[in-house]
């Protein structure tokens, strides 16, 4: 891996890989977290808008395109980022690229069309409350901060994106996707060379001398139990624990304590709330640490009649976690370590994964290495170590049910 630079100093993560085909993913630290009060959904709106057209090809002749060259594509918008990505066949990367290019360097934002894609986001949104996990994770999100912009959903609100006008989506493009605020991560057996040369000719965005990073906001959690209804059979538990104010040691110590507590058959979370009590199909726990969000996860989906009794057990089992011992001796967290490396590495077999793992680590933390180095040395850490961390982060946890309407 090697990180290198256009000539308009734009971010470039070249990794060379041997195969006949190439993933690259753009990356803009452009995503929610940079939306104001009454912007909310903006950035994704903004992603949607970007595909309608330019100044040498129409949406259809863009649709057109990408069909004929990507094997894979796709754009996606998160709090701290939004990327444009895809897979083409290496002899095809600069036609590919190109697209991309152009639709990323010459919007034109044409006002034919623009109020339908507001009714056809005003749709996805509709469909993304109608997941009952979904639900379940905005509602423990909005419920656990009172001010920063996670609270609210990443896609908007209805009434935010039937008022966005042209001028919005113009300002905050003009604001976002420029030079400095961009990173392009490109897997592929072409030489390095042919790469910086293609990315240099055509993704000529300027460099906004004032431009100045919007910082990733956190937030304290509002410990707490809090209930919502939906139209569904069954419910849904979620915890939540911010890990912000973690160090790189202590989210790595983190990661080995998820190895034994919620990830696979073995844990002690599926061992007592499946394996032992049969209270759910399904029960996990998982880390987000991307910029902006930084939380610790705990999920499981059971009856209505046995949402007392999970979540009396969950409690159970964070308890038993914080007093762990004997567990985490060198050589069982050599094993963890090697069975998260594996894990690791059998995600980015996929180039387009680590395309996109690469330039998103890039734009949230300026270490696209991290990809790579987030589960080194864990053999090297202490129980004791480990346990200490488990209490700082478990101590005052939010919790989210969604049941049925009665």
């Amino acid at each position: 891996m090697k990180k290198l630079y256009a000539e308009n100093g734009i971010k470039i993560i070249y990794e060379y890989r041997e195969s006949n085909v190439t993933s690259f993913c753009i990356a803009f630290r452009a995503g929610a977290s940079c939306e104001k009060k009454g912007q909310y959904g903006l950035a994704h709106t903004v992603e949607h808008c970007i595909f309608k057209g330019t100044k040498r090809r129409s949406e259809v002749h863009i649709n057109k395109e990408f069909d004929e060259i990507f094997g894979f594509n796709n754009a996606m918008t998160n709090f701290p980022y939004v990327i444009y990505y895809g897979t083409t066949l290496s002899e095809d990367f600069e036609k590919g690229f190109e697209l991309y290019s152009d639709i990323l360097v010459n919007p034109t934002f044409p006002e034919e069309g623009f109020e339908e894609e507001k009714n056809v986001i005003c749709e996805e949104l509709k469909e993304w409350k109608d997941d009952k996990q979904q639900f379940c994770e905005d509602e423990l999100l909005k419920n656990s901060f009172s001010n920063i912009r996670l609270k609210e959903c990443i896609i908007g609100n209805e009434e935010n994106i039937k008022s966005f006008t042209l001028k919005d989506i113009k300002d905050f493009y003009e604001r976002y996707y420029t030079a400095n605020n961009c990173a392009i991560s490109v897997v592929t057996s072409l030489k390095e060379d042919k790469v910086i040369n293609i990315i240099s000719k055509y993704m000529n965005l300027k460099n906004d001398k004032n431009f100045h990073l919007v910082n990733y906001e956190y937030e304290n959690n509002i410990s707490g139990t809090f209930t919502s209804e939906m139209d569904i059979k069954g419910s849904v538990i979620q915890y939540l624990a911010p890990i912000h104010k973690l160090s790189n040691t202590e989210i790595k110590a983190l990661r080995a304590f998820n190895v034994i507590f919620g990830e696979g058959t073995s844990s002690m979370l599926y061992d007592k709330i499946r394996t032992k009590y049969g209270l759910a199909y399904d029960v996990y726990s998982k880390i987000n640490n991307d910029g902006g969000i930084k939380l610790f996860y705990i999920g499981l989906g059971t009856a209505s009649y046995n949402l007392d009794k999970s979540i009396k057990f969950v409690n159970e089992v964070i308890g038993e976690a914080m007093n762990l011992k004997g567990v985490f001796s060198k050589n069982r967290l050599l094993k963890i370590e090697k069975s998260m490396e594996i894990k690791r590495l059998l995600k980015l077999e996929r180039s387009i994964q680590l395309a996109k793992e690469l330039s998103t680590y890039e734009i949230m933390f300026g270490r696209p290495e991290d990809v790579y180095d987030e589960v080194k040395d864990i053999q090297l850490l202490s129980e004791d170590y480990i346990i200490e961390v488990v209490k700082k982060v478990l101590s005052r946890p939010s919790i989210q049910i969604v049941k049925p309407k009665n």
